[in-house]
């Protein structure tokens, strides 16, 4: 399904359906094609669902950080979403969703994290080693998901094609230190809205451990398991992942 992008003063995101607010926020090397039945089914579920562009690349250097792109989902929040939204991150989305919580939580009605840096991950580390070797690339793409076909050639391309852009490669290495460096286990006690946890039991990059901890400080959370699944639920689960989204919501109103 194609959809199309609004821009409005300095924002630039897809809103499909009516009814009930669903914020969107990518991992690092995501994108709207992580999302697609995501979209495609809550928008026609009572559901008015956002995908804003997240400016990873366009962040001065010295407020590329998580930090900022929280701050960039309060504006939107505030001047296009209107009210409070539930708020559904992955991987670096949904650590920015943690952060946007805990400093605006009048803005998130609820909170929804699957495969969430915030805690513990593992990834590229400081640099992209054999960042020109498009195998190896291949390679790291296939190890987010359980099933490796689930990295098509067109993600593998997108992920080498940001890796040896020299400004995206240099502005990714600064978020995934500002991950690592952000950890949140002295501060998720403090989140009061209701949160809904859904993790691939196979999960490489976050492994299980991570959602378990975070269901345990987290006050008024819930986790759910996908079975044969990796790093990204609701891109390599879709049906499964937004089943157990949907019965949780409903269950919250």
């Amino acid at each position: 399904m194609l959809f199309k992008t609004k821009k409005e003063k300095k924002f630039q995101f897809i809103s499909e359906g009516e009814g009930q607010p669903i914020v969107l926020l990518q991992g690092l090397m995501g994108g709207l094609s992580n999302f697609t039945k995501l979209i495609s089914f809550f928008s026609t579920q009572g559901y008015k669902v956002y995908f804003p562009e997240l400016p990873i690349y366009d962040l001065p250097v010295l407020n590329t950080n998580l930090t900022s792109l929280a701050k960039f989902v309060a504006k939107f929040i505030e001047e296009e979403v209107g009210e409070p939204a539930t708020v559904v991150g992955n991987s670096m989305g949904g650590h920015a969703g943690l952060i946007l919580t805990l400093s605006r939580p009048e803005l998130v009605k609820h909170l929804v994290l699957t495969g969430s840096s915030g805690l513990y991950e593992r990834s590229f580390g400081d640099s992209f080693p054999r960042k020109s070797d498009k195998e190896y690339m291949k390679r790291k793409a296939q190890e987010v998901f359980y099933d490796p076909e689930v990295a098509t050639d067109e993600l593998v391309d997108e992920v080498f094609s940001i890796v040896n852009d020299r400004g995206k490669g240099i502005k990714t290495v600064m978020l995934a230190r500002s991950a690592i460096k952000h950890n949140m286990e002295n501060e998720l006690h403090k989140i009061q809205v209701p949160t809904c946890i859904i993790w691939g039991k196979q999960d490489n990059v976050t492994p299980p451990e991570v959602a378990v901890e975070m269901d345990r400080l987290i006050p008024d959370s819930d986790l759910f398991w996908i079975d044969k699944c990796g790093h990204a639920a609701m891109m390599e689960k879709p049906d499964e992942f937004n089943e157990i989204l949907y019965k949780w919501l409903e269950s919250r109103k």
